[in-house]
């Protein structure tokens, strides 16, 4: 395989296996692949595999599917053992930051830090005044690594990078739209089960939090209110029609949809409020909204109207080269909020840091 060749960006959330490949050239990126299979309820809880038979066969499924033949994979992770810290640290060397963060960590995480993996960036160098840096701190559990590196090899494929799933958003997002130096940027990130908010200024971090709420709110509500499976639960929340056409009035559906928005709305709304009281000199400006949730009619309204600033569905082809007479392009519109992940992971090869 060729050293400089692009891994294929595999984003395992809790309802789907996300895999896109992408071919680097000299006007930029074209697709080469993408897929995605679904997986069984409850097979990743919280970013914890507890199926992963039904995982291991669902990335199988999907290489043979999208008729991938790069075997290296470029890998996300989040959920609760992901932490990401924003830190500021007096001016040091890389060398001698890598020796102090065992103990920088041991203070700002809460798991034992000889059960974690550790990396760390300097997003900010000293200036001349305050002599401190910022750097971001990211711990992942050890043995959440494990599971998921294990489910690569096992479905005969080479874990070369492995990344957390906002940094891998904000470099699909970097791609397709470029940071603004002047403006701060929230990528909003709304998976099955999370919700990740991550504020961006001049394409350096700020400012990370989850969210634990997510698609799956929406489904179970649906299940509970108009008294209906788990399938078609689905399939009113993404817009589709009701198995019982005459039982199940369409305001119905909407109003459910739109009162857990309410709810996922006033969670950004509260993370947001976090964030400028700590930053009150860089207010958030714009919203971009990626994720499988994205997906959801009400949600996009919703947020914008709470918020009461630009919000806009991410596009993580915008500017790379589809073939069209491989890929539907209207399909490619209608899932591209969900590609966003995959799309990020892609952008990296073997010896990434």
């Amino acid at each position: 395989m060729r050293a400089n060749r692009l891994a294929v960006g595999l984003d395992i959330g809790s309802s789907s296996v996300k895999a896109t490949h992408l071919v680097e050239g000299r006007r930029g990126y074209s697709l080469d692949a993408f897929g995605i299979a679904p997986l069984p309820p409850e097979a990743i809880v919280d970013g914890a595999v507890m199926n992963s038979s039904a995982v291991v066969e669902a990335v199988r499924e999907l290489f043979w599917q999208a008729k991938l033949k790069v075997r290296q994979v470029a890998l996300g992770l989040q959920g609760h053992s992901v932490i990401v810290k924003k830190l500021q640290l007096p001016r040091m060397s890389q060398e001698e930051l890598e020796e102090s963060i065992q103990w920088e960590a041991e203070q700002y995480i809460p798991f034992d830090v000889k059960d974690v993996s550790l990396d760390v960036q300097v997003v900010r160098e000293a200036d001349e005044v305050t002599q401190q840096m910022d750097v971001v701190l990211v711990a992942a559990k050890k043995d959440m690594i494990d599971d998921y590196t294990a489910i690569i090899s096992e479905a005969g494929l080479q874990t070369v990078v492995v990344d957390v799933d906002a940094f891998a958003v904000q470099n699909c997002f970097d791609v397709n739209y470029g940071f603004p130096p002047d403006q701060t940027l929230a990528l909003v990130n709304a998976g099955a089960s999370v919700v990740n908010v991550n504020v961006v200024r001049a394409g350096v971090t700020l400012f990370t939090r989850d969210i634990s709420i997510g698609g799956n709110q929406f489904t179970e509500e649906l299940q509970k209110q108009l008294h209906v499976g788990f399938d078609e639960a689905e399939r009113l929340k993404m817009g589709g029609d009701s198995d019982d056409p005459d039982g199940i009035v369409p305001k119905a559906v909407e109003d459910v949809l739109s009162a857990v928005a309410e709810q996922v709305a006033g969670e950004l709304q509260r993370s947001l409020d976090f964030f400028a009281a700590s930053a009150a000199d860089a207010p958030v400006s714009k919203v971009f909204l990626c994720g499988g949730t994205a997906r959801v009619g009400p949600l996009f309204k919703v947020v914008e109207s709470r918020l009461g600033i630009p919000v806009e569905i991410v596009n993580p082809f915008r500017t790379v080269d589809i073939d069209h007479r491989r890929f539907d392009p209207a399909y490619l519109v209608d899932i591209a909020p969900v590609a966003a992940v995959s799309v990020g992971l892609a952008l990296r090869r073997a010896g990434d840091r």
